[in-house]
């Protein structure tokens, strides 16, 4: 290949690869060691246990989904509603989830408070939005509307390729609903738990079949998928989107045979991996169900032994294998951010608001 046509690669690349993914400064300090953690943490006496048990469990399954319905009333009692400020709650109004990690501390995505429009991006102000606490039913009157005291986003947070896609919501008061904080997991157990085949609940009022927007939230049993086979998979969706666009910037160049294989596995080469350490993977090839039925900011929670859950992920973005395709009609894989990658970054805010 000659000088002027590897010149010609990052204009390639910009012109094959140049999609966004679908959603969905200043370095904060490091959390004083000396100062208590504030967060319930599952107990740690038998997590290698546990681990093993429920990869076994999913393996004996065949990895694929099992569930996808209406959650019980009541169920999912830390799951809240991001809804917008001066509207009836209902499924119009509601725009993200998120989830109870203390009394008045709310686990979000930064793509739910940082958003863009045509000025460029912005981040919420607390008087835009409320948080619905208590119900699994998005209607006026059910559940405690609770407004907002301050946003705060990670600020490593990238809206390209959703990394750090993590932010906390302070509330003004705390529910006067019945309600449960939801346990994270520390560094250790995230790892843990970040293994293929790790069952995993997600929940929310996302989109459900047709693109139907539901007043009930929503349940559904998945598995934690590999970051490398989650990888490939969307490299490979990616590429077939990339084929027409770079057939078109091969002949502007005038690149041909050898030239052009050798600029297509120079391309392949550089593309960034969508998924990267800060994220959690779940999904299925055939489909159907994963955080269609959650939402942007919800909560990906695995079950213990003993009945309670730990939060592993916050829906972060998804990737579906084909455009205009619904949750059923189309592969997807969706990504979490991986919250025990973040727990110093949300003592730190807690600790310093």
């Amino acid at each position: 290949m000659t000088f002027l046509k590897q010149l010609t690669l990052p204009a390639i690349a910009a012109l094959a690869l140049s999609g966004p993914l679908a959603a969905q400064s200043f370095e904060a300090p490091m959390a004083d060691p000396a100062v208590a953690s504030p967060f319930a943490f599952a107990d740690s006496a038998k997590k290698a246990e546990q681990a093993k048990e429920q990869r076994e469990a999913a393996a004996s399954a065949g990895g694929r989904v099992i569930g996808g319905e209406v959650a019980a009333n009541g169920a999912w009692p830390w799951q809240v509603g991001l809804v917008i400020a001066g509207r009836d709650v209902g499924p119009e109004s509601h725009f993200c989830g998120g989830s109870l990690v203390l009394d008045t501390w709310v686990l979000t995505a930064a793509h739910c408070v940082y958003m863009q429009d045509d000025k460029g991006y912005f981040q919420l102000d607390p008087r835009q939005l409320n948080v619905v606490v208590g119900t699994n039913k998005l209607a006026p009157g059910m559940g405690d509307v609770i407004p907002v005291a301050g946003v705060f986003r990670n600020t490593a947070y990238n809206p390209d390729g959703f990394d750090s896609d993590i932010a906390l919501i302070k509330l003004q008061r705390a529910p006067n609903v019945p309600y449960r904080t939801i346990k994270v997991p520390d560094a250790d157990f995230g790892n843990q738990i970040d293994v293929s085949g790790v069952p995993t609940v997600v929940t929310g009022w996302g989109l459900i079949n047709g693109g139907e927007h539901p007043s009930d939230m929503y349940q559904a049993e998945i598995q934690i998928l590999g970051r490398d086979q989650c990888n490939g998979a969307l490299m490979e969706a990616r590429a077939q989107g990339a084929v027409q666009p770079f057939v078109q910037a091969l002949e502007i160049f005038n690149i041909k045979g050898d030239d052009a294989q050798a600029a297509w596995s120079e391309l392949v080469k550089r593309a960034p991996l969508p998924m990267t350490e800060n994220m959690l993977c779940s999904g299925t090839y055939e489909g159907g169900k994963t955080s269609c039925q959650g939402d942007s900011g919800g909560p990906l929670v695995v079950p213990m032994n003993d009945g309670s859950y730990v939060q592993a992920g916050v829906v972060s973005w998804g990737l579906a294998s084909g455009p205009k395709m619904t949750c059923v009609e189309t592969a997807l894989f969706s990504a979490y951010t991986k919250v025990s990658n973040f727990v110093g970054w949300m003592e730190q805010t807690i600790a310093a608001n």
